[in-house]
């Protein structure tokens, strides 16, 4: 086996990406709220995107910042919250870039390999209800 196929990691697919919207709308319906999701591949380009007739529009924006922010730093937002807070590691980085970051739950980082291949953000409910779903939909991928 050559050192590229031992290291080579399959990227976020559009299957990969239904799976991700579809367990994502399912885990919130299941408790009844309505949200929109986003899914992005490792370099940030859209690869799906899901907003209910119901839910409010930002919540689109909303989802798509989570996704992105949880892209860029390789981790849940939900664990980035207290980084920007005044004194925080992250406190002037979501001034600092192109689109700027959401610090609010809902946004989780997809591996593969061990290797970041995209992420998900769920807007429309609580930040922790939009965690959930974000992580529920993770968690049908693997």
């Amino acid at each position: 086996m050559s050192p590229a196929t031992a290291t080579a990691v399959a990227p976020l697919t559009i299957e990969d990406a239904e799976v991700l919207v579809t367990a994502a709308r399912r885990a919130a319906e299941a408790a009844d709220v309505t949200v929109s999701v986003t899914v992005l591949d490792a370099g940030g380009h859209l690869l799906a995107f899901r907003r209910d007739d119901r839910a409010v529009l930002i919540s689109g924006e909303t989802s798509t910042r989570k996704a992105y922010t949880a892209l860029q730093l390789n981790a849940p937002t939900a664990d980035l919250v207290d980084a920007v807070q005044p004194g925080g590691l992250f406190h002037t980085l979501p001034t600092a870039l192109d689109r700027p970051l959401l610090f609010i739950a809902g946004g989780v980082p997809v591996h593969r390999g061990g290797r970041l291949i995209g992420a998900i953000g769920v807007g429309g409910g609580a930040p922790e209800q939009d965690h959930g779903f974000a992580t529920e939909a993770v968690e049908a991928l693997a």
